[in-house]
């Protein structure tokens, strides 16, 4: 009976340790939570604009570094909101600095679970302030059950994706760019 009782909590775990690893898909890729942020990204048809923003900034090494860092990931689609003209015009090799900027905006140190900026949400009473890598801070609140965030300008962004686990990090899937 003890041989069967252990067998069966063996699976259990097994199984319980498989749920935790299963990846999420993003873009209509699996992102392997064994994998880093840019191996991940690089197979996400929905961040082909940022995968291509991150090369041209040079941020490529820095997003395969340990981290751990929140990268709050906007689709192709939202880079499309922006302005026409402004995601080419951010690609051309004098504005690396500015793209640079504009990228690690979007990036805060720290690995952020969906559970911990809901945390610091209601500790804020409403409210949480994340200090990005560029410098600046993104503000997160709830509008109803979405999740939130206001940049330095007061745009918003909904994360459309929670806790998409990687190696040195996890990406939240946003559906705006957010500007510092």
């Amino acid at each position: 009976m003890k041989k069967v009782i252990l067998v069966s909590v063996s699976l259990f775990l097994a199984t319980m340790a498989a749920v935790a690893q299963k990846p999420v898909e993003v873009g209509g890729a699996p992102m392997y939570p064994t994998k880093n942020i840019i191996e991940n990204a690089v197979n996400s048809k929905d961040h082909t604009t940022l995968v291509a923003a991150v090369k041209a900034a040079g941020l490529v090494e820095t997003l395969q570094s340990a981290g751990p860092f929140t990268v709050f990931a906007p689709t192709n689609a939202a880079f499309e909101k922006l302005p026409a003209g402004t995601v080419e015009n951010l690609l051309k090799p004098e504005n690396k600095a500015v793209l640079a900027s504009v990228l690690t905006y979007h990036v805060v140190a720290g690995r952020m679970s969906s559970a911990d900026v809901a945390a610091a949400i209601k500790a804020g009473k409403g409210k949480a302030e994340f200090k990005t890598v560029q410098g600046g801070v993104l503000t997160a609140m709830m509008s109803g059950k979405d999740v939130v965030l206001k940049d330095s300008k007061g745009n918003t962004s909904k994360i459309t994706v929670m806790d998409v686990n990687q190696s040195n990090g996890v990406i939240l899937v946003i559906d705006a760019v957010v500007m510092p």
